[in-house]
């Protein structure tokens, strides 16, 4: 049960017993242990009058359905929330898109491309164990040094989670030049599906039409990777 003491007090996370708060858990347990709910409530941080913070904070799951559709929401999305006014709609939208770029490691800011092998050594520790597919855009500018990684999709591939205007939104915003496209195998073949072969011809030429190049494809698995533009299929 949550404490009040009148009508108008606010809920926060510290109306949770001590056990309970996502701040103490997180603490304890580190963020993993957190369902996504606290990971909300622990961003939203304070209630409003009759709704708590964890209220808050399901709603937005029973709205958007996944924390995928909550990322995307806009801020007046976000804010038609009883408790989400503009500028939580904001803070939420700060968190999603920093976790979008943390595949940008600092050791990698101006990386040169020079070959598939390079690309392989910027992201295969980041997806080289993952157990479902990770689809990553890499953004070069003029010199095919990186300039961004942005995560599109996770999941096995196909049309629906990886469209053209996803793909080349960062691109965009960024100002690449040029792209590569990466994604992992977890089964540990390298050899690309029928859906690879389809989804990767579809955004070359998305690519041709934005003057946006796309350099290779580069499937990567934990011991080897295949080379669209090695196998001459770009």
């Amino acid at each position: 049960m949550f404490k009040t003491t009148d009508k108008t007090t606010s809920f926060t996370v510290h109306d949770l017993p001590m056990s309970e708060r996502p701040r103490e858990r997180l603490k304890r347990f580190g963020p993993e242990a957190l369902s996504a709910q606290e990971l909300l409530a622990l961003i939203i941080g304070r209630g409003v009058s009759k709704k708590s913070v964890m209220t808050i904070a399901q709603e937005l799951l029973v709205k958007f359905s996944n924390i995928k559709a909550i990322s995307e929401a806009t801020l007046e999305e976000l804010s038609q929330i009883k408790g989400i006014g503009l500028a939580k709609a904001a803070q939420i939208k700060a968190c999603f898109e920093l976790g979008k770029r943390q595949d940008l490691e600092p050791e990698l800011k101006d990386f040169d491309i020079k070959d598939p092998q390079s690309v392989v050594k910027a992201i295969r520790a980041s997806i080289k164990d993952k157990a479902k597919e990770h689809f990553k855009l890499i953004l070069l500018n003029p010199r095919n040094k990186i300039i961004g990684i942005s995560t599109i999709s996770i999941g096995t591939l196909n049309a629906s989670l990886v469209h053209p205007r996803e793909v080349f939104k960062d691109a965009i915003t960024h100002n690449a030049y040029s792209v590569v496209l990466a994604h992992n195998h977890p089964s540990g073949d390298s050899e690309p599906s029928e859906d690879d072969l389809m989804i990767t011809k579809k955004l070359v030429e998305a690519g041709k039409i934005l003057d946006i190049k796309v350099i290779d494809h580069i499937i990567i698995t934990k011991s080897g990777y295949f080379s669209f533009k090695e196998k001459n299929l770009i």
